[in-house]
């Protein structure tokens, strides 16, 4: 699979922390962003402990974490993290997948979070997603997650009247679309989509595309 133009950025190299208790892990990780134009990795850690204190000192763009390692798991290093260095990105990338472990790491503040065996094409992809601020995830896992759950789990709140324009975005957002393909299928300015966006998150109340994709899977759309 080869890299989408649009997400490559010459003028801006993304700083990356590798984090993984195995070396021939980080060592393949390394391999592959050392040599992608606009990332280069300026730092590794084998524990969560050293990576919230690496990334205090390097202050990377994005923190790409595996879940499993001795001592803090990558799930309680993120939440540190993110504590200590709120501008940086923290990508997971390990081989679980279930709904637990996934929902742990979002709320500890992970930005993405994708599967060991993905394309390394579409790791570094995730990689520059998540340095702009977006959520990218697995869409082997963005299923697991978004697949509907019995009715009694189902949230019993209305929830807001959302514009129909709105409510197009937020299905489509749900979908694990991006903004630029959101706008191709509607029609509109991905500006505009954004501002969508943006106004969706206020009305039902979260931050992030992520959480509104479960919201909506939640309220039954």
């Amino acid at each position: 699979m080869g890299a989408h133009p649009a997400d490559r950025s010459p003028l801006v190299t993304v700083r990356v922390l590798l984090v993984d208790d195995h070396a021939i892990v980080r060592n393949g990780l390394r391999a592959v962003l050392d040599t992608t134009p606009d990332c280069t990795v300026v730092g590794e850690a084998a524990t969560g402990e050293a990576a919230v204190d690496l990334a205090a000192e390097l202050v990377p763009d994005v923190v790409v974490m595996d879940l499993s390692m001795p001592g803090a798991g990558g799930v309680v290093a993120t939440g540190h993290l993110r504590a200590t260095v709120p501008t940086t990105r923290v990508l997971v990338l390990t081989t679980f997948s279930d709904d637990a472990r996934v929902r742990a790491a979002l709320a500890a503040g992970a930005t993405g979070y994708v599967l060991k065996d993905a394309d390394p094409d579409d790791v570094v992809r995730a990689v520059r997603a998540a340095a702009r601020d977006e959520a990218p995830i697995d869409p082997r896992v963005a299923r697991h997650l978004l697949t509907p759950g019995p009715p009694p789990s189902r949230s019993t709140q209305p929830g807001p009247v959302l514009p129909p324009r709105e409510r197009e975005v937020l299905v489509r957002l749900a979908r694990g679309l991006s903004n630029k393909q959101i706008a191709h299928e509607l029609g509109i300015a991905e500006r505009t989509v954004k501002v969508h966006v943006g106004s969706v998150f206020r009305r039902i109340g979260v931050a992030d595309r992520t959480s509104a994709a479960l919201w909506a899977r939640d309220h039954g759309w």
